[in-house]
C-alpha cells in the first residue's frame, strides 16, 4: 500500500514540474500571441503552485505514516490527493479551455472551490491530529 502512495506521490511531483514548464514557456507564449488571458495563465500557475504544494506535503504524510498510526492521516493524504484532481485539475482544464476549444468546460468552475475546500479539511485533520494528546506509535 505504501509503495502505491509513494508513486503517486512521484507522479504528481513530475505532472507538476512538466505543467510548471509548460506554462512558463508553451502557454505563456500564447498570451503573447494574444490566444490565452494573463488571467487564465495565472490560473493555471496557481493550480501548479497547489499541486506541488500538496504533492510534498503527500510526502510528509508518507513520512510520518511510518512513524504514526493514525486514521487522520490517511484522511489528510486521501483530502490532498483529491483537492489535487478537483482543484488543479479543473483550474488546468479551465485555464486552456480557449486554447484548445473547449469552452464547454465552463461548467467546471464550481469544481475549483471544493477542490479547495478538500485541502482545507486536510489541513484541518493535521491540526486536529496535533491537539490530540496521544498518537499512537
Amino acid at each position: 500500500m505504501n509503495d502505491k502512495k509513494l508513486i503517486t506521490i512521484g507522479f504528481l511531483g513530475a505532472i507538476a514540474v512538466a505543467f510548471g514548464a509548460l506554462g512558463a514557456h508553451f502557454l505563456k507564449s500564447k498570451v503573447e500571441l494574444g490566444i490565452m488571458t494573463t488571467d487564465q495563465l495565472n490560473g493555471f500557475d496557481t493550480g501548479v503552485k497547489y499541486q506541488m504544494y500538496h504533492t510534498i506535503m503527500l510526502f510528509v504524510l508518507f513520512i510520518l505514516a511510518k512513524h504514526y498510526n493514525h486514521k487522520f492521516i490517511n484522511w489528510a493524504y486521501y483530502c490532498f490527493i483529491i483537492g489535487i484532481g478537483m482543484f488543479s485539475g479543473s483550474l488546468y482544464l479551465l485555464c486552456t479551455r480557449t486554447l484548445f476549444h473547449t469552452e464547454w468546460l465552463t461548467f467546471l468552475g464550481p469544481v475549483t472551490p471544493l477542490g479547495g475546500l478538500f485541502f482545507i479539511a486536510g489541513w484541518i485533520l493535521l491540526a486536529i491530529l496535533g491537539l490530540q494528546k496521544k498518537i499512537s506509535k
